[in-house]
């Protein structure tokens, strides 16, 4: 027997002593199979290095040989006239890509014809030995390409049209072979043979071993003379058999486990006594019968264990024997199976829970963490595609064009026991629009990108949300590409993860996350149990959300915007009448309603996070975005004033109020720290709320940990008033530690626990950062800001100009997704600087880049000690930190 040939078989496996690369990539995975004892069907491989350079008279009686074993094994004999075993040519590249195709049927010649059409009809023996053709063909048409004959490959390639229409192939050739989608079938087997002999060399269609010699030399040739070759392609040889050879017979394919779900259940179908035709019936896997059953429950989950992941399997059984023709990677699976399948080797102790965190990207856990659109549902209905993601998952609801459009729709359909599902469709978002994306399922405007203030809202409260520039809105009808959206109307937004995002007209249908049924509070466990030093908090206003965050994992909450509190509907104009308030008692008198609403607030918040830090902003909005801002609110303002003052406002007066607040760059300008120096009773209002929530929270003996951070400072001073008052010939300012005293003294309580801290979101308070600390016992960086004052650019407008500057890579990538180098200095500068002053001093990151896995590592090396995002994102940033732990440890391991 020539060593350059090798056989494999159930029980034959091909020596490791042969390089692995001398078989092809097609017969290392034979051998594979071999090596798991599969029921595979037997054959042998011609090797590299001798597949170029074929001698038919050399190898003549070894191939006989060896397809004589393979006989005994199959229980069918090459070029029987009565019963015979055909044959697949697999020509086995070292190439992931390569353009040969895989050659079936040989032995379908003259003598076998009729015997094999006993078995499977004449109407199918006359479509394989198209099929045979058809492969054929390809190898002469290369040929002819590679000689130089145009005319004979043009009238070869013609000739291949012809057949891939009568046999229903659309696309490229595979090496599994096509299931036809209309089989043509007007000659019998033997007027096919006559026709297409012409194109093949003499006598291939007279006797089986000639006809594979034939072959095995055309390939040789076509080796030799083929530049990309370059010797490394191997020639692998086997039976075939069919699902339609006999009483019990039947074919099929199936994936080791639902690559929805991930249930460890065989998801696939089989077709009893039919082989590769597509529109016959099939039946689900479960009921091949329990003899088959098992036997492919073993293969699947034997072959999940040794690949790691979910396999596509494909089978034969002919005559009652079962045969596995194919197993490979599956590509169109959720996260979810991944997930499920990764969480199970764990458990057996296939793989460490090290394997399970590296195998799983960060960003996936997106697909699981909203819902996803089921595609069969969205077919026919009008759509249109595009826009810039702001927060991923799917949603359906009526259109509404004003957050009080949408609020008392949404309660009218309540009222009726209706479909409440709203989408609000804006030009752009407001603070005041916040209450109206919580309650929605979804939020699509024109303007912004991924970090505008409807996507960041959008990403903490769950909620889908789409920027589509193309939105045209006009009164209560909006334009979208093809697309004429009415209020009321009925949309469905789809934002992926990844690909392309779509708003479709009408309703789909929605697959819901189920975090416990998807694996994913068992994944998160996992990724908390590699964390060490360095933790996630989430961004919560109330006490759903953030009991949302504890179930995801968080330790605590390191963003709590207060401002958010305020918008709610009955508090909007109380708020509003205590900021317009002509009298410091009248103020006084609406600061004491809200202190009240405040304290329920941080009460409820504090509890749920008992034992966990909780990081309260201070008002931190410019004071314009309470204000009305269309005439249904001013209405409604002027309403409250008549009702709670027993007096008709003057319209004109308020709306010069209005006015006075007006700022010509807000964001910059009297907002955060800068209010409370003007209006010290809001900031004292606030402190004093957290700290009757602290102290009653504690005489129920819950443990809370309030964290006070005030924000958008930009020098020591302003923090070191506001945290500890000053005095000043005539006049005084009241601290948050005069405010905790005076309130401690009349509860004659003793202190409690908890910390001043401030926001660093501006170049000036990173550079000073070394004397804010002196006053401060925590950092938290607010890199939205940071971010939008370092570089000087609104990440509301960015995206205007973005595009023009990724074309000339300007700028790589969005700045307010991933941390900009200069905004990464500024904050490894003020951890530094700001340690320098106080050792203990805590640093957080609190926008939506912590978010980010790619920001994860820098916030780690930095020397921060969590980040704090979104709930729904604090499962990504676990797994990006235990990730990040692993290859720090790996790193020093190495070392």
């Amino acid at each position: 027997m020539d060593n350059r040939i090798h056989f494999f078989s159930q029980i034959d496996v091909i020596s490791g002593k042969i390089a692995p690369e001398l078989l092809g990539i097609r017969g290392r995975q034979a051998n594979e199979f071999a090596e798991l004892g599969f029921p595979i069907l037997p054959g042998f491989i011609l090797d590299t290095t001798i597949a170029s350079e074929i001698d038919p008279a050399a190898i003549k009686k070894d191939v006989k040989t060896l397809l004589d074993k393979c006989a005994g094994i199959v229980g069918k004999k090459y070029g029987d006239p009565d019963n015979p075993m055909l044959l697949k040519v697999v020509i086995s590249s070292n190439l992931v890509i390569t353009t040969y195709p895989t050659l079936h049927n040989f032995g379908l010649v003259k003598p076998t014809i009729e015997g094999f059409a006993k078995w499977v009809g004449k109407d199918f023996a006359a479509h394989e030995v198209l099929f045979l053709v058809r492969g054929m063909l390809k190898i002469e048409e290369r040929i002819k390409e590679l000689e130089g004959k145009t005319r004979e490959q043009e009238e070869i390639g013609s000739r291949i049209k012809i057949l891939n229409s009568a046999l229903g192939i659309t696309g490229p050739s595979n090496e599994l072979g096509e299931k036809p989608k209309a089989v043509k079938i007007d000659k019998s087997a033997e007027e096919y043979m006559e026709e297409y002999a012409k194109y093949f060399p003499i006598g291939f269609f007279d006797d089986a071993e000639g006809q594979l010699l034939i072959t095995l030399n055309e390939i040789a040739r076509m080796f030799q003379m083929d530049d990309q070759n370059d010797n490394d392609t191997a020639i692998m040889i086997a039976p075939m058999v069919y699902g339609n050879y006999g009483r019990d017979s039947c074919s099929g394919d199936f994936f080791s486990r639902n690559v929805v779900t991930g249930e460890k259940k065989l998801q696939g179908e089989f077709f009893r006594g039919k082989f590769n035709v597509s529109d016959a019936t099939g039946q689900d896997i479960s009921k091949v019968g329990d003899k088959y059953l098992k036997e492919l429950q073993k293969i699947a989950w034997t072959l999940e264990d040794k690949f790691k992941e979910i396999r596509m399997v494909r089978f034969t059984v002919e005559n009652g024997k079962l045969w596995l023709i194919e197993q490979r990677q599956v590509d169109q699976k959720s996260t979810q199976a991944d997930i499920k399948l990764l969480l199970d080797l764990a458990k057996r102790k296939i793989v460490n829970n090290s394997y399970v965190i590296k195998a799983i990207d960060p960003l996936r856990l997106n697909e699981i963490l909203h819902p996803i659109i089921d595609v069969p549902s969205v077919k026919g209905l009008k759509s249109w595609k595009g826009g810039i993601a702001g927060a991923p998952g799917a949603a359906i609801g009526r259109v509404y064009f004003s957050t009080d459009a949408l609020l008392e729709g949404r309660k009218f359909s309540l009222q009726q026991g209706g479909d409440a599902r709203s989408i609000l469709v804006a030009e752009s978002s407001f603070a005041e629009d916040v209450k109206a994306i919580e309650v929605s399922t979804g939020v699509l405007t024109a303007e912004g990108g991924y970090s505008a203030h409807a996507s960041v809202v959008a990403r903490q409260y769950g909620k889908v949300s789409l920027v589509a520039p193309a939105l045209k809105i006009k009164g209560k009808k909006a334009v979208l590409g093809g697309l004429s959206i009415s209020e009321g109307d009925y949309i469905t937004i789809n934002v992926p993860f990844y690909g392309e995002s779509s708003v479709y007209m009408g309703t789909a249908k929605l697959i819901e996350p189920d975090p416990k049924e998807s694996g994913l509070l068992d994944l998160i466990n996992l990724s908390k149990s590699f964390l060490k030093n360095f933790h996630v908090r989430a961004n919560a206003e109330t006490p759903r959300d953030a009991a949302l965050a504890l179930s995801f994992g968080a330790d605590g909450i390191g963003l709590c915007r207060t401002e958010h509190m305020f918008f709610k509907a009955e508090r909007i104009n109380v708020f509003r009448g205590m900021l317009l308030s002509d009298s410091p008692k009248e103020r006084k008198k609406a600061l004491d309603k809200l202190q009240v609403m405040q304290r329920e607030d941080f009460y409820g918040i504090l509890k749920v996070m008992a034992g966990k830090e909780v990081t309260i902003r201070l008002l931190d909005s410019p004071l314009h975005e309470f204000m009305p801002h269309n005439d249904d609110e001013l209405a409604a303002y002027l309403a409250y004033v008549a009702k709670t003052k027993n007096i008709k406002p003057s319209k004109a007066e308020v709306l010069a109020q209005i006015e006075s607040l007006h700022e010509f760059n807000p964001m910059l300008g009297h907002r955060g720290c800068r209010i409370a120096v003007s209006y010290p009773e809001i900031y004292a209002m606030q402190v004093r709320a957290i700290f009757e929530a602290a102290y009653a929270l504690r005489a129920e003996k819950v443990d809370a940990r309030p964290e006070i951070m005030v924000p958008i400072v930009m020098n020591a001073s302003e923090l070191k008033l506001i945290a500890y008052g000053k005095k000043i010939e005539g006049s005084s300012y009241t601290g948050i530690v005069d405010i905790e005293e005076v309130l401690r003294k009349e509860k004659k309580a003793k202190p409690i626990e908890y910390q001043i801290g401030t926001m660093i979101e501006l170049p000036a308070a990173a550079l000073g950062a070394g004397e804010i600390a002196k006053y401060g016992r925590f950092f938290s960086f607010g890199t939205n800001d940071l971010t939008q004052t370092a570089l000087g650019i609104s990440r509301d407008d960015f995206t205007a100009f973005m595009p023009d500057y990724t074309l000339f890579d300007l700028i790589i990538g969005n700045p307010f997704s991933t941390l900009d180098p200069r905004v990464k200095e500024l904050i490894a500068m003020a951890v530094e600087r700001g340690r320098l002053t106080r050792p203990d001093l805590v640093c957080g990151l609190c926008g939506e880049h912590g978010a980010n896995p790619g920001n994860v590592r820098f916030c780690m090396d930095a020397g921060l000690n969590y980040v704090s995002c979104s709930s729904y994102s604090v499962p990504i940033a676990l797994l990006a930190v235990a990730r990040a732990e692993l290859e720090k440890a790996e790193g020093k391991a190495a070392k």
